[in-house]
């Protein structure tokens, strides 16, 4: 049964000048439409243009008020959920600048309190509320992951440790809680690069996952709270940075929307948010991480600018400073940067499970189509959604790719400086 109390409630407390006048302010110009992967991938459908998918769901919702209905909610349902992943690049190409993702946005919210929602992050929503991470996981496993990472670093390099709840470390750096369960090589790699860069670092054992599916399920008070548990661990542990790993939606959640949904009064964290984009630039402009020029890529590399790190984090070019230091022959996805499309995997339909690959491989035949066209053989994705998504999509259209993270890449051609070898290989020769 519809709850028309809280209904009213939410809609009364969107109710704002600014949602009035996006909501009445669109011309039907198209440009939305001319915009969004989905309705391009699926034949222009006039039902995908992102413009009728705000009408029909957040426009009908303050049309109908306490006419709404089950059946109206399970429509939204579907829209929201499956006909958007709240990418913004509609809104990049609106000319009177409506933002039609964060009316997406509120409409996923209203539909959270009518308990419509995807049931896997309903799930993972829970499991947030009730441990601090996504996945359930308790501090112990973590920590058993970080210890077994480090044994498996011993064989190739010496020196490396992850440090745990290091009080005043430069970054505390937050993982995604699929690092520990499917990538714990991830973490291992990353420990790698931070003991050459001699970094001042840390894992925290609580207010690690730095990624905010509460925020895609719809739970506004869920996401706030995933993402005030790694602002006052960093407080907490007196660190100068939160660093986040090579995730998307996790950058937007903590360095952009994150100082809103936890009320801080100057919009900005409580301690400054970058991403391992960002770090790894640094590192190879500074000569702290240095590439030998006998183990550049020579194949052609392509770069998936994620939505969440590019479009909405402005770090496309910090990327690709990246990308010359590694590879020879890049060749980049037209559009790129900030007008890149979505891969499909994002907005929270990634985790959503196998039952919703078909539509995520459909939704991702443009990115399927920009990634042939380059001729490339390895596809960079620094976000799990992607990297995930385009492995998918390599399988589904044939593409013959390999898709690696930057922390892969830089272990594969960065020089190990003799201190860092163990004794043994420490004296062999190139």
């Amino acid at each position: 049964m519809v709850d028309t109390v809280e209904l009213n409630k939410l809609l009364d407390e969107y109710d704002s000048a600014r949602i009035k006048t996006w909501l009445n302010i669109c011309s039907r110009c198209g440009l939305c439409a001319e915009g969004c992967f989905y309705f391009l991938s699926h034949n222009r459908d006039p039902k995908l243009s992102p413009a009728y998918k705000v009408k029909k769901t957040l426009g009908e919702m303050y049309r109908k008020r306490v006419k709404a209905d089950d059946r109206f909610f399970k429509e939204c349902y579907e829209i929201l959920w499956f006909q958007c992943t709240l990418c913004k690049r509609c809104s990049l190409y609106c000319p009177f600048g409506i933002d039609i993702a964060s009316m997406m946005s509120i409409a996923r919210n209203i539909c959270m309190s009518q308990g419509v929602s995807p049931e896997r992050l309903i799930e993972f929503t829970e499991n947030s509320r009730k441990s601090g991470n996504h996945m359930g996981l308790p501090s112990e496993e973590l920590i058993e992951v970080c210890e077994w990472m480090v044994e498996e670093t011993e064989d190739e390099y010496r020196g490396v440790t992850i440090p745990i709840d290091k009080q005043g470390a430069k970054y505390m750096y937050t993982i995604n809680p699929r690092e520990v369960v499917f990538y714990p090589q991830n973490i291992g790699n990353a420990a790698v690069i931070f003991s050459i860069a001699e970094e001042n670092w840390t894992i925290p054992s609580f207010g690690w996952d730095c990624t905010n599916l509460p925020m895609f399920a719809g739970d506004r008070a869920m996401a706030a709270k995933s993402v005030d548990n790694v602002y006052k661990k960093a407080q907490e542990l007196d660190a100068e940075k939160i660093l986040i790993t090579e995730c998307g939606h996790a950058y937007r959640s903590l360095a952009f929307e994150g100082p809103y949904m936890t009320g801080q009064s100057d919009g900005k964290p409580p301690v400054d948010v970058i991403h391992y984009v960002q770090l790894i630039d640094e590192y190879l402009k500074e000569g702290r991480l240095k590439i030998d020029p006998e183990k550049i890529i020579k194949e052609p590399i392509t770069y998936q600018d994620p939505c969440n790190v590019s479009r909405n984090g402005g770090l496309w070019e910090e990327a690709r400073n990246i990308i010359n230091y590694l590879a020879e022959d890049f060749r980049d996805m037209t559009p790129n940067r900030d007008h890149n499309h979505c891969c499909g995997g994002g907005g929270g339909i990634m985790p959503m499970g196998p039952d919703f690959k078909p539509g995520r491989m459909k939704a991702g035949r443009i990115k399927a189509e920009q990634i042939r066209e380059t001729g490339a053989k390895i596809v960079i994705a620094p976000c799990h959604n992607c990297f995930d998504q385009i492995q998918d999509l390599g399988e589904k259209y044939e593409l013959d790719i390999k898709v690696f993270s930057f922390k892969e890449l830089l272990l594969e051609t960065m020089i190990i400086p003799e201190k860092f070898k163990p004794d043994g290989k420490a004296n062999e020769k190139d």
